[in-house]
């Protein structure tokens, strides 16, 4: 079962983040030098009460490399030119981000190989064995 953004949304999540703003770095004149439009969110993912044990778990296992030391999860958006996108652009990143990491992997299916397919492994395995031929010398043939 695949867990949707819009089903996250339902948990009352928001009140656990926490966010802060800085200057953006980059390209976009004066606008940058005077406001703090770069949107940080930290959300604790041992301290939420919204998700149950072993969804921290995969939380913490997938995310590992956007969650800091403290067991933190920092996402940051400066794209936008005003504080306000970009905090909707951060949650948004979040959402996404969580309800892929909380979808379980689908299974395989086995599947025959196509015809060709057996047909070109074949052929190169084939060809693979022609080339070693041709390595060999004269007096090893007799």
């Amino acid at each position: 079962m695949a867990m949707k953004a819009e089903e996250l949304k339902n948990r009352n999540i928001e009140r656990e983040f926490i966010f802060s703003s800085s200057r953006s770095s980059g390209p976009g004149g004066q606008n940058i030098n005077k406001l703090n439009t770069k949107v940080e969110l930290r959300f604790i993912v041992s301290d939420s009460q919204v998700f149950s044990d072993a969804e921290k778990e995969l939380i913490l296992k997938k995310l590992a490399r956007k969650i800091n030391n403290d067991g933190e999860l920092i996402l940051t958006a400066q794209s936008e030119r005003t504080q306000l996108l970009n905090k909707k652009m951060v949650t948004e990143k979040f959402y996404l981000l969580v309800s892929k990491a909380l979808t379980p992997p689908l299974k395989r299916k086995s599947t025959r190989p196509t015809r060709a397919s057996i047909k070109k492994r074949l052929e190169d395995k084939r060809l693979r064995g022609y080339r070693k031929d041709l390595r060999k010398k004269e007096d090893d043939l007799s």
